[in-house]
């Protein structure tokens, strides 16, 4: 049997990645049936769940590469950068968010696994990253710093809503308010 180059065995498992993208957006999570990964991502049942075990798996993934993504986007380039790239996110896929939520309601296991998604250790340099802005007086000093992350993280979820929901958001007048809401007094 040949042996199969690494390139390959990565250009398949992005090949699967992309169309599950796809078709989540197109169906829905629960709506995206293996029938449909199958047309979308132009491979069988077999040669899908050869690279991964299961719908979940293939979502799981996706996520935990977004959720990379953002945190990547937000240490590099800022909150600014951040709310700007949730507001031109695609409704559907987006939407895909909100329906496995509702799933993830029901599975406690599920949820932690969803919410530790982007990698060990992530959330520790993010959380070192906000403490070393708060400390350099980057945010207001009369909430505590836990406030401001969770303040931010509502803003955050509430673009992604309006954006699943294909409602037109302003990007510059988002950034503003949030900057209204945490900059320290001038």
């Amino acid at each position: 049997m040949p042996k199969v180059s690494e390139e390959h065995l990565e250009a398949r498992r992005e090949q699967i990645l992309e169309g599950a993208r796809r078709a989540f957006a197109r169906h829905g999570y629960e709506g995206a049936t293996v029938g449909r990964l199958e047309e979308e991502i132009g491979l069988s049942r077999g040669a899908i769940f050869n690279y991964y075990p299961d719908k979940w798996s293939l979502f799981y993934e996706l996520a935990s590469r977004d959720q990379h993504e953002l945190t990547t986007l937000l240490m590099e380039q800022g909150l600014d950068a951040t709310i700007r790239h949730l507001t031109t996110e695609s409704p559907e896929w987006m939407a895909v968010y909100f329906e496995v939520l509702r799933i993830l309601r029901r599975d406690p296991d599920r949820m932690e696994e969803f919410l530790a998604r982007g990698g060990e250790g992530r959330e520790e340099e993010v959380k070192a990253w906000i403490h070393g802005l708060h400390e350099s007086g980057e945010f207001r000093d009369d909430v505590t710093l836990e406030d401001i992350t969770a303040f931010v993280n509502v803003v955050a979820n509430g673009i992604a809503l309006l954006t699943s929901l294909g409602l037109p958001l302003e990007a510059d007048a988002l950034v503003k308010l949030v900057h209204q809401g945490i900059d320290p007094p001038k």
